[in-house]
């Protein structure tokens, strides 16, 4: 038997463990795995989750336990100090040696710390490890003890505004610092870097661009850090992420050779210049570059294992760089060239500010091939633009659908289906699983579902980016093979929401245990209780008031709880319409309870800062004066925007405030398995943008057109006409038909744009079903909302009349106390919470 010596127990050399335990040599080998820290690898990429998380132990990539029960010998707090490449042995900090026949070097990188004078001093901490964060956090209590907030972080890569986002959520007031002009510089253009600075400034971050520190003064405690334009600014606390420098000072010690700047050299098998030593992962100098991402790491293993094994497997020629990633809550993506700008490509720009939404995509000057592309606030067509790109695959004729959705009329993936991609298309970066490995896992019979998939191939196992491409080629390999594909809402029913809808309706089951009791089984969970309270509210027009204990947090409170703990009130206000006298109630209230107020895009006034026992006595006086609900915390009916239509502008055909109302009063309340916004523009100057919405009504000469199926947020996608010159009343009867049959057939929190997407036969065949009626249901539809109507309440109404339900907005159980740790700060002569 061999042995294998593995130095490092990172990620890459966790990776490179787990495949050695799959490889079927395995027994040839003995491995003895060295790791410097004192517990087994765990996951970086997640590492800024460290501190809402129960216990450290939840990042690791296994536990202890399972490297001894797969014959891997396992020592932590060990280091390796120097090899004999000669006598092939390594030797520890504490003097032992041990003998190799394959060495593997995995010792990753450090951070890069700037030679900044002062930058020793106590109070400056790098961030690269759980030891790391552990010290950031006992450090940030110590000095907000002290009343001292102020935190700075060197770095506005992605590990930098990852760990500025970690000292903010430790209830520092931090600063981000980056030399460079924008942030991201590598992954992002100026307007997505500028778009994403945006992003975190509005949750409190405060970013400083084109500084170049130069010195960190403070005598036993920080007081500041001066940049090289002669500006300062005062920290009591900094957080270096500036840069990874490979770890290879073993290489250098024991005569393995290193670049000019560092990494250790290897070829494309992981050879390094000595006969049976490997080196892999960000320690590894391959084709000149150190590679920061963990799919090049994997790959890395799997190759040094291979070669290792007598296999014959090489790297690939070149590194892909693309990433997929959600940061500061914003979601962040780069594939290809990014920036390319030549005479043989082409940008095509999205840029939504009111959204924050920017994508960009690259193609060739024929239009034929995407180059490149960087998708900032909305990553969802990542996938299918990253397999357009890495393919090579021909592009659809308007290449700007690629990123503005498909238009007049359709309603089509602009890829064509997934089984289309190549075989050797690699789906999971991260574990280098292609289309085909996952499609033969289902036809060989190893596989029968995505569950079995994925723990065959590890597919998605990693950073997860991949799994909606995973799941609809497991769908659609099913369906071609002639297997029915059950989209269970969970493992407690074994059914679809459009079944367990059918189901509650046919049995008229009034309650969630007796759901439970005939279609399900188990005790439930967080995913199918609100599934089945939507499912009750959509068709007995339930109110939230009514089977509590399955609702979600914002329809148990009637609120939406904001980010520091209070709750928002928005009253509806129908149409946009609103009197002078309702404005000074708003006004009167908002100043009563010192709220912060702010006009919505969706013509309403919110009110935010409200603590919980406040609710129910705002509300009282809310609906004294006339007010309802407006519902901004369900799934149901959210606004319908209107312009001011013919009543006063010049170019208005009809009147869209008064039919925008009659729309509002009839469908509010209505649940449904998404939110839904509304809206009706007087012409087709578009003043209401009912073309971004749920629904949309645009008036035109001869009546009204109708277009469904828009979104607007993170995912915008226009309307498609659904009729066209319609009457008052002809338009509501199709509204009916559309929502009820939206609310019967769309899956948990699915918007109307993505049902669409994978509604058989699109538009034209919802066109059948609303106007012409083909499955002779129409009448039911009607009927259906009719009933839905009539049965309208108004939740908090509810709430204020009945003492039981006034009991759950008490914030603690054992007293009549309000929360007095809630701390805001002034800005723009409102209140604030305070950014942490």
């Amino acid at each position: 038997m061999e042995r294998i010596i593995l130095v490092g127990n990172g990620m890459v050399g966790y990776k490179f463990c787990e495949k050695l335990v799959a490889h079927p040599n395995r027994d040839q080998f003995d491995i003895l795995v060295f790791g410097e820290e004192n517990r087994p690898a765990y996951d970086r990429v997640h590492l800024s989750e460290y501190f809402t998380l129960e216990s450290p132990e939840e990042l690791l990539m296994a536990p202890r336990d399972w490297y001894a029960d797969n014959g891997i010998t396992l020592r932590t707090s060990e280091m390796i100090l120097s090899v004999d490449t000669e006598n092939k042995k390594v030797i520890t900090h504490k003097n032992e040696s041990f003998e190799y026949d394959y060495l593997v070097i995995a010792t990753g990188s450090s951070a890069f710390v700037p030679p900044i004078n002062g930058v020793e001093k106590e109070g400056i901490f790098i961030y690269r490890t759980i030891e790391d964060l552990e010290g950031i956090q006992i450090y940030a209590e110590k000095l907000k003890a002290k009343g001292k907030f102020q935190s700075a972080v060197l770095g506005g890569g992605l590990l930098g505004l990852e760990a500025a986002n970690a000292s903010k959520e430790l209830g520092m007031t931090t600063h981000v610092i980056e030399f460079a002009g924008k942030l991201m510089p590598r992954q992002l253009d100026q307007t997505a870097s500028d778009l994403l600075q945006s992003k975190i400034e509005s949750i409190g971050l405060k970013v400083h661009l084109g500084k170049n520190s130069k010195e960190i003064f403070g005598n036993g405690e920080l007081e500041s850090i001066e940049f090289a334009d002669g500006t300062s600014l005062p920290v009591d606390m900094i957080i270096i992420s500036a840069g990874i420098r490979p770890r290879d000072e073993l290489a250098k010690n024991s005569g393995i050779a290193v670049g000019e700047r560092g990494g250790i050299v290897v070829n494309n098998k992981m050879e390094t210049s000595v006969p049976g030593i490997y080196a892999i992962g960000e320690v590894a100098l391959y084709n000149q570059n150190i590679y920061g991402l963990v799919a090049p790491g994997y790959e890395m293993a799997g190759v040094a294992l291979d070669q290792i094994a007598g296999g014959s497997k090489l790297m690939s020629p070149s590194i892909d760089m693309s990433t997929q990633l959600k940061l500061v809550g914003t979601e962040v993506a780069s594939f290809g060239d990014p920036f390319i700008e030549s005479d043989g490509a082409i940008a095509i720009r999205y840029e939504n500010k009111q959204r924050g939404v920017y994508k960009r995509i690259n193609i060739s000057n024929d239009g034929s091939k995407l180059l490149g592309g960087i998708l900032v606030g909305d990553s969802s067509d990542y996938n299918t633009l990253f397999q357009l790109y890495i393919n090579e695959m021909k592009l659809p004729e308007n290449a700007e659908d690629l990123i503005l959705g498909a238009r007049g009329g359709e309603s089509k993936s602009l890829m064509g289906s997934v089984l289309d991609l190549p075989d050797s298309a690699q789906i999971c970066s991260c574990e280098a699983v292609s289309k085909g490995a996952i499609c033969e896992s289902i036809t060989s019979g190893c596989c029968q579902d995505l569950k079995g998939v994925i723990k065959h191939t590890k597919a998605s196992t990693s950073c997860g980016g991949c799994k909606p491409m995973v799941v609809d080629i497991v769908k659609e390999t099913l369906k071609s093979l002639g297997k029915e594909v059950k989209e269970t809402i969970c493992e407690h029913f074994e059914y679809s929401r459009q079944e367990l809808f059918d189901l509650v309706k046919l049995n008229n089951t009034l309650g969630y245990d007796d759901a439970l009791d005939q279609f399900g089984k188990g005790h439930g969970c967080e995913i199918c209780k609100p599934v089945m309270a939507s499912i009750f509210a959509s068709i007995f027009m339930e109110t939230a008031n009514k089977q509590v204990a399955i609702q979600d947090s914002n329809d148990r409170f009637l609120a939406n709880i904001q980010r520091n703990g209070t709750y928002s009130v928005v009253p509806r206000v129908a149409g946009g319409e609103i009197t002078p006298e309702k404005l000074v109630v708003l006004g009167q209230v908002a100043k009563k309870y010192d709220l912060y107020t702010k006009i919505t895009g969706g013509q309403r006034i919110d009110l935010f800062g409200a603590q919980l026992n406040e609710l129910p006595m705002i509300w009282k006086e809310l609906i004294d004066a006339g007010f309802e609900s407006g519902h901004a915390y369900g799934k149901s009916l959210r606004t319908v925007k209107s312009c001011v239509g013919s009543t006063w502008c010049r170019f208005g055909l009809h009147d869209s405030v008064s039919f925008a109302i009659r729309i509002e009063e009839r469908y509010k309340g209505l649940r449904s398995p998404h939110k839904l916004k509304g809206g009706v523009s007087g012409c087709i100057r578009e003043c209401a943008e009912a073309r971004g919405k749920d629904f949309g009504v645009i008036a035109v000469e001869g009546g009204w057109n109708l277009y469904v199926c828009g979104n607007g947020g993170a995912n915008p996608k226009h309307a498609i006409l659904l009729a066209s010159q319609l009457d008052d009343d002809t338009c509501i009867k199709y509204l009916d038909r559309f929502l009820i049959y939206y609310i019967r057939t769309a899956g948990p929190l699915v918007r109307t744009a993505p049902w669409l997407d994978k509604l058989e036969g699109g538009i034209e065949y919802l066109k059948k079903v609303v106007v012409d009626d083909c499955l002779g249901m129409a009448a039911d539809f009607e009927k259906e909302m009719d009933g839905l109507v009539e049965r309208y309440a108004c939740e908090w109404k509810e709430a204020i009349e009945d003492p039981e339900t006034l009991k759950r907005f008490k914030p603690f159980v054992n007293t009549e106390e309000s929360d007095d740790q809630l701390v805001f700060v002034p800005l723009r002569e409102q209140k604030m919470p305070r950014p942490w």
